[in-house]
């Protein structure tokens, strides 16, 4: 079986490994750097200046809490963003073993596609070539969205790429969009001493996360100097001496804001021009592509996995979605529960969620109760100073299935897997209560939010 991937990010490089693993030759084809926009422009290197800016603002402003004095703290920005083209440099060349120790054939070039069987490929050098396949897979990703907006192409707006390689700390930055991305840098630069101001359309920033949560860390942003407009809509952005006047309108009020930097933050679309498409006769649904619960296109022998299929737009699902493509076109039936598909946000502090929001479960029609523990009660937590935050339950009143689990606080990024877990194998409430959680770690605190559901959390005094 010749199996051709068409992009080598998380989804197109675990789809080739898994292939090869099932015994297809694969060929990768990637334009770019293996990886993708999660690896060399996206999740990893953004966490690499989160953590930098935590560890920096914790012994800034808390140090001598811990007994460590820190005067003279300073950033030396160039030696940040070597570390980070390090940690993304090793990253890069892992993914380049993986694919050499699985036999997989690397092109570095444009693909195209001529029929269902052949795909044209530019390479770097300008040479062509055409790669005759059995099966193909379309995992070329997304980019970001630019609005058309007066003055959206002026020197200093940026997108999240360039942010991850600004020469210096701006002096201010005015974030447009306060979802993930948004929220993400709000946490960076401000933590770095940016002055930092987010403008979000909707009602609230992160939408789509549980509303006591996001409370939660809209209070710890404010507490950062973020300035937070929600229901704010952007006009205009113009030239202001050597910064941007960003014109905009909140709750009817007409206001500018003048900031170095202005970052466009307000989403991502699939990638699926020019790649041959056409010549394929593969469905679309406006800029997506369709594909069924095994990832196949409306052609046989056609998949496409990740952002390009305009489904839920994270690294974790294109790499999931990319082994059941793999195993659907090696003849293993293979399918994704995605009401396990945990969402993240690394600001500070970590959020994640899993499963549906309280409101959401409402909106279902489920009759819901929660269960709530806040981390001043967890150990852990407040040995790490880190206490602000809270796990919350949801689940079904009549049969306590849990729906949802939505963290706030140090670990939360990691401790979700206990609820995706939860919810792929439809657990009730009893069965967190009943497994013995280690201590202490800030897991104790899940336990105990789940003692909670039935009002009997053991480290909260009783009211």
């Amino acid at each position: 079986m010749k199996i051709v991937v068409l992009g080598g990010g998380p989804g197109g490089y675990v789809c080739a490994i898994r292939a090869a693993q099932l015994g297809a030759k694969v060929t990768l084809i990637e334009k770019k750097h293996l990886g993708g926009t999660c690896l060399n422009v996206g999740c990893i290197p953004t966490k690499v200046l989160l953590h930098t800016a935590d560890i920096y603002r914790e012994m800034k402003e808390h140090g001598h809490n811990f007994g460590i004095e820190s005067d003279n703290l300073q950033v030396n920005w160039s030696k940040v963003q070597s570390r980070k083209d390090t940690v993304v440099n090793r990253l890069v060349n892992g993914v380049k073993t993986l694919l050499d120790t699985n036999a997989i054939t690397v092109i570095n070039g444009e693909g195209r596609f001529i029929d269902k069987n052949r795909i044209e490929v530019k390479e770097e050098k300008g040479s062509r070539k055409v790669i005759q396949f059995d099966k193909a897979v379309i995992a070329t990703g997304s980019n970001t969205i630019k609005i058309p907006i007066p003055g959206i192409d002026l020197n200093g707006v940026i997108t999240s790429t360039e942010a991850l390689s600004l020469k210096e700390v701006p002096k201010s930055l005015c974030i447009i969009g306060g979802g993930v991305i948004g929220t993400e840098f709000a946490s960076i630069y401000s933590r770095l001493g940016s002055k930092v101001t987010i403008i979000e359309k909707l009602p609230e920033i992160l939408i789509n996360m549980d509303k006591d949560i996001t409370e939660v860390l809209k209070g710890k942003l404010l507490e950062d100097g973020v300035e937070i407009y929600t229901e704010t809509e952007l006009k205009a952005i113009d030239k202001e001496g050597k910064d941007l006047k960003v014109s905009i309108v909140s709750n009817g009020d007409a206001e500018t804001i003048i900031a170095e930097k202005v970052l466009l933050s307000v989403g991502r679309k699939p990638i699926i021009d020019d790649i041959g498409l056409e010549n394929l006769g593969v469905k679309t649904d406006g800029n997506k592509i369709n594909v069924d619960h095994r990832m196949k296109t409306n052609i046989e022998n056609i998949y496409a996995i990740g952002d390009c299929n305009g489904g839920i737009l994270l690294a974790h699902v294109a790499s999931a979605e990319g082994i059941v493509a793999a195993e659907n076109i090696m003849g293993k039936p293979s399918k994704i529960d995605f009401k396990t598909t945990p969402s993240c946000v690394y600001t500070k502090p970590e959020i994640a969620s899993v499963g549906l929001t309280e409101s959401v479960a409402k909106q279902q029609g489920y009759t819901v109760k929660t269960g709530a523990f806040p981390l001043y009660g967890n150990g852990k937590s407040v040995i790490m100073g880190d206490e602000s935050g809270m796990v919350k339950f949801v689940v079904d009143s009549y049969t306590d299935e849990i729906l949802g689990l939505h963290i706030i606080g140090p670990r939360a990024t990691d401790l979700i897997v206990e609820g995706a877990l939860a919810l792929r194998l439809e657990a009730t409430i009893d069965e967190i209560i009943t497994t013995i959680h280690a201590h202490p770690t800030v897991g104790e605190a899940l336990h105990e939010a789940a003692h909670a559901v039935h009002g009997n959390a053991i480290h909260l005094p009783k009211i």
